[in-house]
């Protein structure tokens, strides 16, 4: 097998509920994005999920296949794929309910080609599989790059006192981690989300990146901080925004050869100006994606090389 990021979490249908009365169902899942974004961008991805053999899961294979995502053997072992029913406000932002079963398909594993493990969201907080993702972490930091988006969802994941801890030993485990502020504001109130970067950065990743919607994002690093704008764009809604971004962040860090175990020391290395490059692509991504309706990232040649 060639190069690959190997992406471990769930996947699912998205039902939108839209202000003016209107639904529709979507395939999604946090980490199912990501793989999908990564696919777009003509990334080789592999996907470690839950499906059930039904219509639903019919979708979500049909929908990442027709952007080149590979699902590890054993992603269908599920009783039935899960849903989750995304209400939006005017402003395009949503509120989730879900109905979600999760665990780890007994493949799922990173080897010498695999560059990077992405995980987060839901899969990585819900038992029984939360558990097996954080032991393929561990493991697959002796072969590849962790990159971890906690991508909070508090209607299923608990309290964010019961969550801290679990984000936290995460983070400590992982090389790269993406985190909006909404996210942080949860888990830490009344505490400056840049703050926590820094914290974080301070233990084991090289990099922490936070988003701030549509104002954009701010990166830390040994190297310092760097901020990018995100460009203007009419929101129709947000739905897969920051999953976007990450698929972009791991894309641009493959782009400047920073993925890869051998490659930990150049990625604690990395100097403001490439980090710069990086994030202004993945706002980029993020904005093409919070234009159109559902969880529709870009391909490759609609954000240039």
């Amino acid at each position: 097998m060639s190069a690959h990021v190997l992406a471990v979490g769930e996947a699912l249908v998205d039902g939108v509920h839209r202000p003016d009365g209107s639904s529709a169902e979507h395939p999604g899942g946090s980490v199912a994005n990501v793989a999908l974004t990564l696919g777009r961008l003509g990334r080789e991805v592999r996907l470690a999920t839950w499906l059930g053999a039904d219509a639903r899961g019919d979708l979500v294979r049909g929908w990442l296949a027709d952007s080149g995502v590979e699902l590890v053997e054993g992603s269908d072992g599920a009783e039935r794929t899960s849903t989750a029913v995304a209400t939006l406000d005017e402003g395009g932002s949503a509120t989730y309910e879900f109905d979600l079963t999760w665990d780890v398909p007994t493949a799922a594993a990173a080897g010498a080609e695999t560059l990077a493990v992405h995980a987060g969201s839901i899969a990585a907080m819900l038992q029984p599989g939360a558990a097996e993702v954080g032991t393929l972490l561990d493991s697959a930091r002796t072969t590849s790059t962790i990159t971890y988006d906690p991508n909070a969802r508090p209607a299923i994941m608990g309290s964010a006192d019961e969550v801290r801890p679990r984000v936290e030993a995460l983070v400590h485990v992982s090389d790269v981690v993406k985190v909006s502020d909404e996210d942080l504001g949860w888990l830490y109130p009344d505490t400056d989300p840049v703050a926590v970067a820094r914290e974080w950065q301070r233990g084991t990743p090289a990099l922490v990146v936070v988003t701030f919607g549509g104002k954009g994002a701010v990166a830390v690093s040994d190297a310092g901080e760097v901020e990018a704008v995100a460009p203007q764009v009419e929101v129709v809604d947000t739905v897969g925004a920051g999953d976007s971004f990450m698929g972009a962040l791991i894309d641009g860090l493959w782009e400047h050869d920073l993925l890869g175990a051998e490659r930990r020391d150049a990625l604690n290395a990395v100097d403001s100006a490439t980090v710069q490059r990086i994030l202004d692509r993945c706002c980029a991504v993020a904005a093409i994606t919070v234009s159109r309706a559902g969880a529709n990232p870009p391909r490759r040649a609609e954000v240039g090389q």
